[in-house]
């Protein structure tokens, strides 16, 4: 069944077409010293090749800034053309009036109106970022954060929620705080002179019930594109369980734009890892789709050999290997399906329904593995190259089909 996208404003950051009725957009962002021009361009390259279609970079002082051209010049020099994001918080202002090349460089400013500044202070300086942001045709990501929320705003909000009949709940005030803080940011911002189809806000919180509930008000009340994400997901399997929680929902209901995950990277872990949660997230749930995607059986006292594990393994690491030469000269390639199953419960009926899938032998039963393409039988497997072979199988599949 498919999704009804809830109606926004388009976006264009860089070439890539946020709102409006696009394909929800994939980000991720570097968490290298912006400053350190090498670091930062190889982290970038790998996002995008990971598929990242918008990256963003902390710009937070006056090396990372002068830095930022440059990488956007080495990024081209690669044939990596994703465009860059720039973060800013506290000095944005004074970072892109003094660095023109790095106003200019950047496809998009994002700016938490929670650390622009105070009081009168704090009108000018977003001022001057917005004009920043005029003057070299750039749209702007209003991202406030529940950790950290304009003083002078919460101090006029809960003033005014004292005095009121029936005064909201600490939960629903909070809500209520972030959602005026990026409305009235807007407001300002299009009165300054940005039009609202280069306008793109965020309400980031880190529960889930939290997230979800900002998103539903501010969706009810504006037709901004949206852009979705827990501020600080966790690591592992808690961070990709709770994004996936918080974003499932609200994408279910259309709303949403695009997305990052958050995720906190295991030590040593790749950065790219919270670019693949983010496609399996919206290809498991029909939204787009970006890889052939492997379906396997969890194993159980059937299956105690681990050699369909490993097959597993190896066909999806093949696969998504295999995509960057596949996207340019197999065009459809990523809705492919393949089947990895471990005995013959389930494995010759998985098998048939996936475009080509091989069924393993469990414990006990004969050492063979009968392969189906399109749902019929075409060959068995037998030997001790059953993986080469399978996945030559799959390679001549995808040759025939899609080229």
């Amino acid at each position: 069944m498919a999704i009804n996208r809830r109606q926004t404003q388009a976006v264009s950051v860089g070439g890539v077409k946020v709102g409006g009725g696009a394909p929800v957009v994939v980000q991720s962002m570097t968490n290298t010293d912006t400053a350190d021009v090498a670091a930062t361009t190889e982290q970038v390259a790998a996002l995008a090749a990971a598929g990242s279609e918008l990256v963003r970079l902390t710009v937070n002082n006056e090396a990372a800034a002068r830095a930022v051209p440059e990488i956007r010049d080495r990024l081209l020099g690669m044939g990596a053309d994703v465009p860059l994001i720039g973060d800013f918080h506290f000095n944005g202002h004074r970072l892109l009036s003094d660095f023109p090349a790095c106003a200019e460089a950047l496809a998009k400013y994002r700016i938490n109106p929670g650390n622009v500044g105070s009081g009168e202070k704090r009108d000018s300086q977003f001022a001057s970022m917005i004009e920043t942001a005029c003057r070299y045709d750039k749209p702007v990501r209003i991202g406030v954060n529940w950790g950290s929320l304009d003083k002078g705003l919460v101090a006029r909000l809960m003033d005014e929620n004292s005095r009121a009949a029936e005064p909201l709940d600490a939960a629903h005030m909070t809500y209520r705080i972030m959602v005026v803080s990026a409305l009235e940011s807007a407001k300002r911002a299009e009165e300054l002179g940005l039009g609202a189809d280069r306008i793109i806000i965020s309400c980031k919180m880190s529960g889930v019930q939290d997230l979800i509930a900002v998103y539903r008000e501010l969706a009810q009340h504006c037709d901004y594109a949206l852009h979705l994400g827990l501020t600080e997901a966790g690591m592992g399997s808690k961070g990709i369980v709770a994004s996936s929680a918080a974003l499932s929902v609200l994408l279910q209901e259309g709303i949403g734009d695009t997305i990052r995950i958050s995720l906190t990277p295991e030590p040593g872990g790749a950065r790219t890892q919270e670019v693949v949660v983010a496609q399996e997230l919206l290809q498991s749930m029909g939204i787009r789709a970006f890889t052939p995607m492997v379906i396997a059986c969890p194993g159980c006292g059937r299956t105690t050999s681990t050699y369909f594990q490993e097959l597993a393994k190896e066909v999806q690491h093949h696969l998504r290997e295999k995509m960057l030469e596949w996207k340019v000269h197999y065009p459809g390639v990523e809705d492919l399906s393949v089947a990895v199953m471990g005995c013959v419960v389930n494995g010759p009926g998985e098998s048939k329904h996936a475009d080509v899938g091989i069924s393993l032998p469990g414990t006990g039963e004969s050492p063979a593995a009968p392969v189906y393409v399109d749902g019929e039988k075409t060959v068995t497997l037998k030997g001790d190259d059953i993986a080469g072979q399978f996945i030559g199988l799959v390679d001549n599949y995808v040759k025939q089909r899609y080229g």
